[in-house]
C-alpha cells in the first residue's frame, strides 16, 4: 500500500507566489498534481506537474485528489485566501480526514478588505453571495452594523445594493467596494448604496457595508387591535404567543405560514427573528391585501408573501425548520404530509385547529404529537366591577421531527 501523502492546500491572495515561504514554494515545485482555479495555476507557470483546473462543478477535482491521496501522490491545491472560509476547504473536508489535509492559510480576501479600509472587524458579519441567493444574505445583512460580502459577476454591487434598498437600507448608507486585493491593482471606492447601482466594478471585489440603523429582533405582542383583518379573524395575542414559543424559530431558520390569513404570526416571527427566512402563503386575496398593510405598519423584510394554495405554493421554498398551520381548509391532510417529507431533522410543526374533527385528522397522521388546549378569558369591564370574556378554545398541536 503507497504511503498517503498529506495534500497541501495553500491560500494565494491576488500576488500569487510573490510572498510565499520558500519552503512552500519548493512543496509547490515537488507537487505531482496541481489542482485549482485557471488563475491560481497560472501563478505556478514552471511546475511541471499534471494540472487540474477546478470549474463549475469541484466533484471531479475531488475524485482526482481521492486518487491521488490514495496511491501516494503529492496533491497541491491552490485556492484564494483562506480555504476554510467560503473556499474550497469546507467541499475537501466533505471527502478527507483532517490528517488528510495540510491547509496553509492566506489572508481572507474580508481581512484584506478591512485592512485597505483601516477599519477593525470583529463586530463585522462576513457573508458571501458567491453562487448564492441574495435571499440567504439580505436580512443578515439588515441586521448588521458593518457586514462584508463576497461577491460574483451575478451578485455585483450594484445588484446587492439595489437588492438591500429595496429591502428598506437606506439608499445613503456608507458602502465601499475592494478590488484585487493584495495585488498591485488593489482599489477603494467609497460611495453610498445609491452610488453603487449605476456603478461597475472588478469581479474580484469584495462589497462592505455600514448600517447606521440595524434590525434589531422586536419581542412578538403586538395587540390584535393593531393588524388589519376581517371580521376579527386573527391568530389572538395570547395563542400567537403561545405558538411562537412552539416554533422556537432560531436566525438563520426557515419557517412556512401555511393560511397566513392577516399574517399576524409570520410578521411577529420575522421581526423576532430578523435574519431568520419566513415565506407565508394565503388563498385568499382580500387577506393577502390585509397581510401588505401589516408590513406597511410593521415592516419585516425577511418575510416573503405569497397569494396561492398549499400545498402547491410550497413546493419550490426550501426546507423549512419550522411550518405553522393557521388555516388549512380541506386539504390538512396533504399539507401535513408535505411537512412530515419536507421539515429538516430538528424542525418543528405547530398547528392551530378550532374543531375536533380537525383535530382527529391530525392526531391520526401525527400520534407522536402533543395537543394542549388553550381557553383565554379577557378581562372586561363592567359597570364599577370587572367580567371575564371568552374567546373561541384553540387547539395548540405541536409535532416534532
Amino acid at each position: 500500500m503507497s504511503r498517503r501523502v498529506p495534500i497541501l492546500v495553500v491560500g494565494l491572495t491576488d500576488a500569487g507566489a510573490d510572498g510565499l515561504p520558500a519552503k512552500l514554494l519548493l512543496r509547490i515545485a515537488r507537487a505531482d498534481l496541481l489542482v485549482g482555479g485557471k488563475r491560481h495555476l497560472a501563478a505556478f507557470p514552471e511546475v511541471a506537474a499534471e494540472r487540474l483546473v477546478v470549474e463549475a462543478s469541484v466533484e471531479p477535482a475531488l475524485a482526482r485528489l481521492q486518487q491521488a491521496w490514495a496511491t501516494g501522490e503529492q496533491a497541491v491545491v491552490l485556492a484564494s485566501g483562506d480555504p476554510l472560509w467560503y473556499g474550497i476547504g469546507a467541499s475537501l473536508r466533505r471527502v478527507f480526514p483532517p490528517e488528510a489535509l495540510d491547509i496553509v492559510p492566506a489572508p481572507t480576501s474580508a481581512q484584506l478588505a478591512f485592512a485597505a479600509l483601516a477599519e477593525p472587524w470583529h463586530d463585522a458579519v462576513l457573508l458571501s453571495a458567491h453562487s448564492r441567493p441574495l435571499a440567504a444574505i439580505i436580512p443578515a445583512v439588515l441586521a448588521a452594523s458593518k457586514a462584508a460580502i463576497l461577491t460574483d459577476h451575478r451578485q455585483t454591487p450594484a445588484v446587492i445594493a439595489q437588492a438591500l434598498i429595496a429591502a428598506g437600507m437606506e439608499p445613503a448608507s456608507r458602502c465601499a467596494v475592494c478590488e484585487q486585493l493584495g495585488g498591485p491593482r488593489q482599489r477603494v471606492v467609497s460611495a453610498t448604496l445609491a452610488d453603487l447601482v449605476t456603478a461597475a466594478f472588478d469581479p474580484l471585489n469584495v462589497l462592505v457595508v455600514w448600517n447606521d440603523r440595524p434590525v434589531r429582533p422586536i419581542p412578538p405582542g403586538l395587540p390584535d387591535e393593531a393588524f388589519s383583518t376581517e371580521a376579527g379573524q386573527i391568530t389572538k395575542r395570547e395563542v400567537r404567543l403561545l405558538s411562537l414559543a412552539e416554533l422556537a424559530l432560531q436566525p438563520g431558520e426557515v419557517l412556512w405560514d401555511i393560511g397566513a390569513g392577516s399574517g399576524a404570526v409570520a410578521i411577529e416571527a420575522a421581526r423576532a427573528c430578523p435574519t431568520a427566512h419566513v415565506y407565508a402563503v394565503e388563498r385568499r386575496a382580500e387577506f393577502i391585501e390585509h397581510i401588505h398593510t401589516n408590513l406597511r405598519r410593521f415592516p419585516a423584510p425577511n418575510l416573503h408573501v405569497v397569494h396561492g394554495e398549499a400545498p402547491e405554493t410550497c413546493a419550490d421554498w426550501p426546507d423549512p425548520d419550522a411550518i405553522f398551520i393557521g388555516g388549512s381548509g380541506g386539504r390538512l391532510e396533504a399539507i401535513i404530509a408535505l411537512a412530515q417529507q419536507r421539515l429538516r431533522a430538528g424542525g418543528r410543526l405547530v398547528l392551530n385547529l378550532v374543531t375536533a374533527g380537525h383535530l382527529a385528522t391530525a392526531l391520526a397522521l401525527l400520534p407522536a404529537a402533543r395537543v394542549v388546549q388553550v381557553q383565554i378569558n379577557r378581562g372586561a369591564p363592567i359597570q364599577f366591577d370587572l367580567r371575564f370574556a371568552a374567546l373561541n378554545p384553540i387547539f395548540i398541536v405541536t409535532w416534532r421531527v
